[in-house]
């Protein structure tokens, strides 16, 4: 993938938070109690939706907080801002977590300016809606599994010699994964990846007391789907489909992502949560 933001996202993905209507709610609903004090988390994809609600709520529990994002630079520098007021570090960090050699200047960064590496968040991904098989090109599902899948193994790849016993990796697959999704052929297909590798990960590090476990989203109110991530026809609805009948808002997905890398989940790892709208899966 290039480095160029013109060249990465013809259809205007990653897309800006801070052009987004209604806004997405982000910030953390409640006090921190320092679940995370005294650590550095990494969250890739965090300038905007989920990622956002990531870094800051894990702010709020007192991490440092490196902010990875592609090119929306005015939304990573309000994520950093938001960490900063929570009191806590941030570092951001501009590039492709599908290109190998940045995941790993990325890490080292982190690791020479925070001091070290306790949590990795592999939550940036890309999606782009396709009615029929034959529409989705040779160049975009290269593009969506660079990102989507090889992404988490370039990042955990570069994060490896830096995580210790009590370290958490946590991954974000989706609802598409157990579902399906008819529109969304090769980004289901990645999740169903990201599963797998979470799984598999997890009884690869478990040896060594790193955790690995995974959030799988449902329909999430962010810029991923209104910037060029769900067709028109979709997003006339969105989130209209689940029990609950709305999609979610980062701010309630966030919370899954910091149970699974505190010591409240010391006996978790391989598994999956679901904060998707009252959706039951298999899973």
């Amino acid at each position: 993938m290039s480095g160029k933001d013109a060249e990465i996202h013809e259809d205007g993905l990653p897309g800006h938070e801070s052009r987004l209507h209604p806004a997405p709610e982000w910030r953390p609903r409640y006090p921190g109690s320092g679940r995370l004090t005294g650590k550095v988390a990494l969250v890739t994809g965090a300038d905007s939706g989920i990622g956002r609600a990531v870094a800051v709520l894990f702010a709020r529990e007192g991490a440092d907080v490196a902010i990875l994002y592609l090119c929306e630079h005015d939304d990573a520098a309000e994520t950093a801002q938001a960490v900063r007021d929570e009191g806590r570090r941030a570092v951001t960090i501009a590039g492709d977590v599908g290109d190998k050699s940045f995941c790993e200047r990325a890490v080292a960064q982190v690791v020479n300016e925070l001091g070290g590496l306790h949590v990795l968040v592999n939550n940036a991904g890309e999606q782009h809606p396709d009615q029929d098989i034959v529409d989705i090109t040779e160049e975009q599902l290269r593009r969506t599994f660079q990102t989507n899948i090889f992404g988490m193994f370039f990042m955990v790849q570069a994060a490896r010699p830096h995580l210790s016993e009590g370290a958490a990796v946590i991954n974000c697959t989706s609802v598409t994964m157990y579902q399906g999704a008819s529109e969304l052929l090769d980004y289901s297909s990645t999740k169903g990846a990201i599963t797998a590798f979470t799984r598999s990960l997890s009884e690869n590090l478990i040896k060594d007391k790193i955790r690995v476990n995974a959030v799988a989203p449902g329909p999430i109110w962010t810029p991923l789907n209104p910037s060029g991530g769900a067709s028109k026809k979709k997003l006339a609805t969105f989130g209209q489909d689940t029990p609950m009948g709305r999609p979610g808002q980062p701010n309630e997905v966030a919370p899954a992502f910091l149970f699974l890398a505190c010591e409240d989940a010391s006996y978790m790892s391989g598994q999956v949560l679901h904060p998707n709208g009252g959706t039951i899966v298999n899973g």
